[in-house]
């Protein structure tokens, strides 16, 4: 079997953005969690999709905002977006799909978690993550987990990060880290770039591992001594942000991996979704109901 975890807060942003906008009857936004809804059916479509856990951030801070100041907050999402949160979760628990609500933790480690808990069950051929994250990439475990891309079709095991990256999964927080994440307000290190950072990790793995001065590396990326430098002024603070883009995989999920099974929708929290979304033919897409 093939368990797909869902990032489920990607899936209604990409909606939001992505899909026209609609109000219902009420006069409340919900395009992006109709959006949702109509992504997930063509994905429970599929035959090797029989296992699902779909992860949301209720609410987009975390642990990490105690940690760090500058790490991404909730301000500046459109609130016509904020607004389908909770009708997003509404619409996975409706279809029958075990849902992870993050509030602590974020969604990509309830992903993590349930990668790294699930990857080596009996039975388990293979996870699959299904989302474009880079943070998520660090997750990928040869052929055993990997990450895909839904909208561009795109698969990524353990040669394909090493071959887009640079690096190896493992590497993949020290990366982020020295190159920095716009989108978890991580800065990164002044002066090192994509190219510089893979050929730096490539060779040496981790932080930890780079030695001080430059004239003691075994690779010569360009300015290397201004590299060596800056990382050297600035290494507590590379540490740190690369804790903060390494996943936690010690979420406290409750389901088990028989929990996950796909075994169709609600009926009846389907019909009154249906009316939420004022959408009278949404009964009939549903391939599969459990009552």
């Amino acid at each position: 079997m093939k368990v797909h975890l869902v990032d489920a807060t990607y899936e209604l942003f990409r909606a939001y953005y992505g899909a026209p906008k609609k109000t219902n009857a009420a006069g409340r936004e919900i395009g992006a969690a109709l959006g949702l809804l109509r992504s997930l059916l063509l994905m429970l479509r599929g035959e090797e999709v029989t296992h699902v856990g779909c992860a949301f951030d209720h609410v987009i801070e975390s642990f990490r905002n105690d940690l760090f100041a500058g790490y991404k907050t909730g301000a500046g999402i459109e609130p016509e977006l904020a607004g389908q949160f909770e009708l997003a979760e509404e619409v996975t628990r409706a279809l029958g799909l075990v849902t992870w609500p993050m509030v602590e933790f974020e969604a990509d480690d309830a992903m993590a978690t349930a990668a790294a808990r699930w990857a080596g069950h009996d039975g388990v051929e293979q996870v699959v993550i299904a989302s474009p994250d880079k943070d998520l990439t660090q997750c990928v475990t040869e052929n055993r987990v990997v990450c895909w891309d839904r909208r561009r079709q795109i698969v990524l095991d353990e040669k394909g990060v090493q071959e887009k990256f640079g690096v190896s999964p493992a590497s993949i927080p020290d990366y982020l880290a020295l190159v920095g994440d716009a989108a978890d307000g991580l800065p990164g290190i002044f002066g090192w770039g994509k190219k510089s950072t893979a050929q730096v990790l490539a060779h040496y793995g981790s932080i930890e591992s780079i030695p001080a001065n430059a004239a003691d590396w075994e690779v010569k990326p360009r300015r290397a001594y201004d590299l060596a430098a800056n990382l050297r002024h600035e290494r507590e603070e590379a540490l740190l942000y690369r804790k903060l883009a390494t996943l936690r995989e010690d979420v406290p999920l409750e389901e088990s991996l028989e929990d996950l099974e796909w075994r169709g929708a609600s009926r009846k929290e389907i019909e009154v979704l249906s009316r939420e979304l004022d959408d009278d033919a949404l009964v009939e897409r549903v391939p599969r109901f459990q009552d």
